[in-house]
């Protein structure tokens, strides 16, 4: 059987843990080359490792996608390696569940910087590359608390919301060019997000929680659709959790 994303270059942001990590083995099952970036280089070379026995190529570029400096370099770097980018994953995401009036100016900011401003960085630095090519497809991993608003998650939801309301803008901007634009929004995901910011490692573990295995199963499918189509955002929930 032929792999569904042969040829195709993937960019994954926050690609050492969780969602990202879980979207590189998916993908790179699917025949994807990859393009992997996040701070830890230890387990991006892992990952390259398995990419490789999965048969197709992958690099890494390490730094913190917070800075405009890794965008860029992780997208030249795209372009020297492969000669194209065709689906962004704007993954990299940072939690801190905490009351209001418990919320530092500081905290907002790591918030923001993380979970927006990577996410403009990165895409501002790939549409170009799109628009040359006439096609892509860009997903940002929200969340459910970018559906609906949270008590004791106002900050991190408004980061959730900001990355919607991106998308959707940049759907209407980007299509009548070839460019899909989609966002994924899942509830809770077993991985070390927000582990000592409102999580444990036990409650994570003894949780309904989605496996983040799931959510890469909704990307893969926003990623193959065919070319006449696109995915505009997709919800998800276990079968244990209620809708809100």
């Amino acid at each position: 059987m032929t792999a569904k994303l042969t040829g195709k270059v993937a960019l994954i942001t926050g690609a050492s843990a969780g969602i990202g990590q879980a979207c590189v083995r998916t993908l790179a099952q699917e025949g994807t080359r990859l393009v992997l970036t996040a701070r830890r280089q230890e387990r991006l070379d892992q990952l390259k490792q398995e990419a490789e026995k999965a048969g197709t190529q992958a690099i890494s570029v390490i730094g913190d996608a917070r800075e405009e400096s890794t965008a860029m370099k992780t997208v030249e770097a795209a372009i020297q390696a492969f000669g194209r980018i065709d689906i962004l994953i704007n993954n990299t995401g940072v939690g801190n569940y905490k009351n209001l009036i418990d919320t530092s100016a500081e905290e907002y900011d790591d918030l923001m910087d993380t979970n927006v401003r990577s996410t403009f960085l990165f895409t501002r630095h790939t549409v170009p590359v799109m628009l040359k090519q006439k096609e892509g497809t860009i997903l940002m991993i929200s969340s459910m608390a970018g559906i609906y608003g949270f008590a004791g998650e106002a900050v991190y939801c408004a980061t959730k919301f900001a990355q919607v309301g991106f998308a959707q803008a940049l759907d209407k901007e980007l299509r009548t060019q070839g460019i899909k634009v989609g966002v994924i929004c899942p509830g809770g995901v077993k991985t070390e997000f927000a582990l000592g910011r409102g999580r444990t490692e036990e409650s994570v573990s003894q949780s309904n929680m989605l496996d983040p295995e799931d959510v890469a199963g909704a990307v893969l499918l926003a990623c193959t659709q065919a070319r006449h189509s696109r995915i505009i955002e997709i919800q998800m929930r276990t079968m244990a959790e209620p809708l809100a």
